[in-house]
């Protein structure tokens, strides 16, 4: 994390010291290119410094003021302090709380971030921690939990003063690249890390691509449906419109069978008429026959 933390920096053209009280230099660049994290190239460029030193070799006071001095002359962007619980090997802790007041109010005179590191093999803050946690703004909680047979790394904010921050236990993956953090998985057994939330996740894709298999059938269902719908409709109308032709044809010729109906009523009443006449005519000649003479 710090070694992170430190390649940002320099990245950005800031400068960097790194105070080591258990590693070299060489060990820890050589152990942070296994992750990705180039910093040699950063010490080549004068932007980081690492400065090693056991506690042991000096007193508290010394190792204070060779540091202020080193700061003084580097003017760095960050300071890291790897690890302050070693500090504890060299004097009590109200000693090393004091200490460490006193850097810390030197760095923010100065207006340099740090970070200090501290190895905790207990899952709650030794005394020294506690002493020292009013004085720092963000605190973060890197642990190892054990499941599925299997040791995950973890991370979470414990305070970060004046700003928004999860409330989250994220799990935190060691790669190629440095630190990358894991995408968080909240089931009803509570959060999955490692193997588990892998095969969570590989889990919730499976069912997401059978869900969508699912709705893909059903869309295809639904279409041959409407096409089937469209169909009938159309069979339904073509079955309405030979009707509407059937008693369209029938209204038309009832029209016409009632005009001539009338026309063939008035011819036979005609044909009575001339009928009447020629027989009145008829009728009419014996009686001419039958005058007497004169």
């Amino acid at each position: 994390m710090a070694a992170q933390l430190c390649d940002a920096v320099c990245r950005r053209g800031e400068r960097a010291i790194y105070f080591a009280f258990e590693e070299s230099d060489h060990e820890i660049m050589r152990n942070m290119s296994s992750v990705g994290l180039d910093l040699r190239t950063w010490v080549e460029a004068d932007l980081l410094r690492f400065q090693c030193r056991r506690p042991s070799r000096i007193l508290l006071e010394a190792h204070l003021l060779a540091m202020q001095r080193v700061v003084g002359e580097f003017a760095p962007s960050l300071v890291v302090m790897d690890p302050l619980s070693d500090l504890l090997r060299i004097g009590p802790d109200t000693d090393v709380a004091a200490m460490l007041t006193r850097q810390i109010d030197f760095l923010k005179a100065e207006g340099v971030t740090a970070l200090f590191t501290s190895a905790n093999s207990s899952a709650e803050p030794v005394e020294t921690d506690q002493q020292i946690a009013s004085l720092v703004d963000t605190w973060l909680v890197l642990r190892t939990m054990e499941g599925n047979g299997e040791h995950n790394r973890l991370l979470s904010v414990r305070k970060s003063r004046g700003m928004a921050h999860s409330n989250q236990i994220r799990e935190f993956l060691l790669t190629g690249q440095g630190i990358e953090l894991a995408d968080v998985y909240v089931g009803p057994q509570g959060v999955l890390t490692g193997s588990a939330r892998q095969a969570q996740e590989a889990k919730e894709r499976s069912d997401g691509t059978e869900r969508a298999q699912d709705l893909e059938q059903r869309r295809v269902s639904l279409e041959r449906r409407r096409e089937s719908v469209e169909a009938q409709a159309a069979a339904l109308w073509r079955d309405f419109e030979d009707e509407a032709d059937i008693v369209g044809r029938f209204l038309s010729h009832g029209s016409t069978g009632v005009e001539d109906r009338a026309g063939q009523r008035a011819e036979q009443g005609r044909l009575r008429g001339a009928d009447a006449d020629e027989h009145e005519e008829i009728n009419l000649a014996p009686d001419l026959d039958a005058r007497p003479n004169g």
